[in-house]
């Protein structure tokens, strides 16, 4: 599936060698199969880091169907390509929403980048110096096991995935697991349980997939946490409105609350930041 994945862990170490590290933490969330909640997900956590002193930037890396904009209730006039194709700088891009997050819509857009010249991605690499202020770039992939979303999870630091407790989220989850061990893109990756009616189902669903992860492969997980089913998740994507902002007190605000902390409290490898990241979908996508 990823025929130049060593020609990528080659180009990856070359250019850590080359860019200077930034405290820019780039972590790529995605999901083995649609409708697990990870945008939702994505959106909120987003929120609570960036109201506990963090600035935030979510790239909307979904090559079908992104709707992080949706979500909240933003209406992009620009894509992340434009700045090459119009001559538009970042800050033209990016919109801000709830409590002061960044999105920059990306979607489909990154499928131009096969007709970049040379000049052009030189020029649109050092338009990226501005993202690098950023403390957390978040990357809100397409979900499935596919040549794109295996670029971004090659291209981030970090990798978390969320599942359900759904047998069939959780088969598509280590099959994309799995393909991220195969082709060695990454060493470990975090867990999030979504929709668990009680924690202990949360836990026992994370035990299970550790249990076929541990047996099989050599990846190592890790288990961030789970998200309680709440029906007010569904009314707050109804009003295009965050729950974290509309039910605060709810479960599952509280859940990505302990999430978000716990983020925090660890320690990410040092980031090449969002130049370095592009450098390397560059030569995929290219």
């Amino acid at each position: 599936m990823l025929d130049q994945a060593e020609s990528l862990r080659k180009l990856i170490n070359n250019e850590e060698q080359e860019i200077n590290k930034t405290t820019t933490k780039i972590i790529t969330v995605t999901s083995g199969k649609g409708g697990v909640g990870k945008s939702n997900f994505v959106v909120n956590l987003a929120i609570l880091l960036q109201n506990k002193g963090k600035k935030v930037l979510i790239f909307d890396a979904d090559l079908g169907m992104g709707n992080d904009d949706v979500l909240m209730g933003l209406y992009p006039k620009h894509n992340i390509f434009d700045i090459i194709f119009t001559g538009l700088e970042i800050k033209d891009i990016i919109i801000t929403g709830t409590n002061g997050v960044d999105l920059i819509p990306a979607g489909s857009a990154l499928s131009k980048a096969q007709e970049l010249e040379e000049d052009q991605k030189k020029l649109f690499i050092e338009k990226l110096e501005t993202l690098d202020e950023y403390d957390y770039i978040l990357m809100d992939t397409g979900a499935g096991v596919n040549k794109d979303v295996l670029s971004f999870i090659a291209a981030s630091e970090e990798l978390i995935i969320v599942t359900t407790p759904e047998p069939t989220s959780l088969t598509d989850g280590y099959s994309l697991i799995k393909a991220t061990d195969h082709y060695n893109l990454k060493t470990k990756a975090k867990i999030i349980v979504n929709k668990a009616f009680t924690k202990e189902e949360g836990e026992e669903t994370y035990n299970k997939f550790n249990r076929a992860v541990t047996k099989f492969l050599k990846i190592d997980v890790e288990y961030l946490g789970c998200i309680l089913e709440d029906k007010k998740l569904v009314q707050s994507v109804r009003q295009q409105k965050p729950f974290v902002i509309l039910y605060p007190n709810c479960d599952a605000s509280k859940d990505i609350e302990k999430i978000a902390s716990k983020l925090l409290g660890q320690e990410v490898d040092s980031s090449d930041g969002a130049k370095g990241m592009f450098k390397r979908l560059f030569n995929i996508f290219s």
